[in-house]
């Protein structure tokens, strides 16, 4: 007996178009020599960038007698979660966790709003003095006042020892500013000409169609802002001397100089747990300091490589 397989169908009944199968590409002996050769690089790279972070975790949650005598390497020994139980319960640490926190979200906030205001208008062509506008940016880009006039500004202004001394300074960088402008430059003016048509303003026009279409360059620039003041670290040696407005950098620095860790001191009680100071209680606040930052930039990354690129080339 004969037996007869169905064709296959669309969905209107129809024999539908056989798929094509690629073929297997067969690589030459030099194609494999180069592709094992660029694998193994990138590997390797990408081990020895992660091998300091990774032995500093392991570190955090290891004894103090397993670092000393060097067992630690990339996974914890003896188990322990003491440093990083000192690091959570130090009021001290949590408190220059929130300032931090602040600073990154409200900087970056304003960090934004001024880039776009600022990059928007430059990006016009009808713009009377665009050009000395863009040099004037540019000369802050090569030149600055110092940090003695810095500081003396900043005092003038009546903002030392205020977390506003962290934000306002740094308001606008030239070189994001740049970024964003040869972006909005690049979209077409129809949509501007369409925008005019439909009765949009310019604000109507920088919110309703320029702003949805900079995805991409305001998470890249944003990303730039907040990491810039996750990791402000001079700027609050200057200008703040509360320790209760202390970031978590500069909090960072006195753990690891053993200069100003009076609280935690005060919690560990065996004098066997005064060595996690000196090694453990170290790493474990290294982890603490960069695992937020750490845990946001994945959202982001898929808008770091685009959005660093737009605008970059044009044609």
């Amino acid at each position: 007996m004969t037996m007869f397989t169905r064709a296959p169908v669309d969905s209107d009944g129809k024999p539908a178009a056989p798929r094509r199968v690629r073929p297997l590409r067969k690589y030459s002996l030099p194609d494999i020599i180069f592709n094992s050769t660029m694998y193994l690089s990138v590997t390797v790279v990408t081990f020895l960038c992660m091998f300091p972070f990774l032995n500093t975790v392991a570190n955090a949650f290891s004894s103090n007698t397993a670092i000393q005598s060097g067992l630690v390497v990339l996974w914890p020994v003896e188990f322990q979660f003491d440093a990083m139980n000192t690091v959570l319960t130090d009021e001290t640490v949590i408190r220059s966790l929130f300032v931090t926190v602040f600073i990154t979200i409200v900087g970056t906030a304003l960090n934004l709003l001024f880039t776009i205001i600022t990059a928007y208008p430059l990006s016009r062509r009808d713009l009377k003095g665009r050009a000395y506008f863009m040099n004037y940016m540019i000369i802050t880009m090569l030149f600055s006042g110092g940090m003695i006039p810095s500081f003396l500004l900043v005092k003038e202004l009546g903002l030392l020892d205020k977390l506003w001394a962290l934000i306002i300074p740094s308001l606008i960088s030239a070189f994001n500013v740049i970024i964003m402008k040869t972006f909005m430059q690049g979209l077409p003016d129809e949509l501007r000409e369409a925008a005019i048509v439909d009765g949009c303003g310019n604000i109507k026009y920088l919110v309703r169609v320029v702003l949805p279409l900079s995805g991409a360059s305001l998470a890249t620039i944003g990303l730039f802002y907040a990491v810039g003041h996750w990791n402000s670290y001079f700027s609050a040696v200057l200008y703040i001397e509360n320790p209760d407005l202390h970031t978590l950098q500069v909090k960072l620095r006195n753990i690891l100089l053993l200069s100003q860790m009076n609280t935690s001191i005060e919690l560990l009680q065996i004098e066997n747990q005064l060595d996690v100071i000196k090694e453990s209680l170290k790493s474990a606040v290294v982890v603490f300091a960069t695992a937020p930052i750490l845990i946001v930039y994945p959202f982001l990354q898929k808008y770091f490589v685009k959005g660093a690129m737009l605008g970059s080339v044009k044609g």
